[in-house]
């Protein structure tokens, strides 16, 4: 009888005042993956300009397309020059002691990076707008070990701005 005063607070209340998490419902990425005939240090020589299903009524198949081929003209425009120093290095390996690689390897870094910046130009003024951020990645092939660069279109999460501080 000790106990017939006290006041126990019930389980099911208590498991009820805490707040739910903060679950976001982001889609996976979408990965545009390099469709062309020629791959120098994991970076195609142009990208597939097909509109996926995943970014309908997000963007325009117009603006994807628009974007994914300023990135192919870019790579257009800088991939043969990779190439050629690609081949004089080989030719002059042994000579130089592997030396002769070292253009080729700067000039495929300043291709990434002027992609880069040509992507975060498109985010700036158009995607993230909509809600969307590009990037260019490494990931792993499908069917090798070895890496390549993608296009990731992400999806941002959205604000909660009914959510007190």
């Amino acid at each position: 009888m000790a106990d017939f005063d006290a006041i126990y607070e019930d389980e099911e209340d208590s498991l009820g005042n805490l707040e739910a998490p903060n679950i976001s419902l982001i889609p996976e990425p979408v990965i545009v993956r390099g469709a062309g005939n020629i791959t120098v240090f994991g970076l195609s020589n142009r990208f597939d300009t097909d509109f996926p299903s995943q970014l309908h009524a997000r963007v325009a198949p117009e603006e994807f397309k628009a974007t994914v081929t300023r990135v192919n003209v870019t790579l257009r425009k800088t991939l043969p020059v990779n190439v050629r120093w690609l081949f004089c290095g080989c030719l002059c390996c042994c000579c130089t002691l592997g030396c002769s690689l070292w253009p080729v390897i700067c000039l495929s870094k300043r291709t990434r990076h002027q992609l880069e910046k040509q992507l975060d130009w498109e985010n700036s003024h158009l995607y993230s707008k909509l809600g969307l951020k590009w990037r260019l990645a490494r990931q792993r092939c499908d069917t090798s070990l070895m890496m390549e660069y993608v296009l990731l279109v992400e999806f941002l999460p959205k604000q909660n701005l009914y959510k007190p501080d």
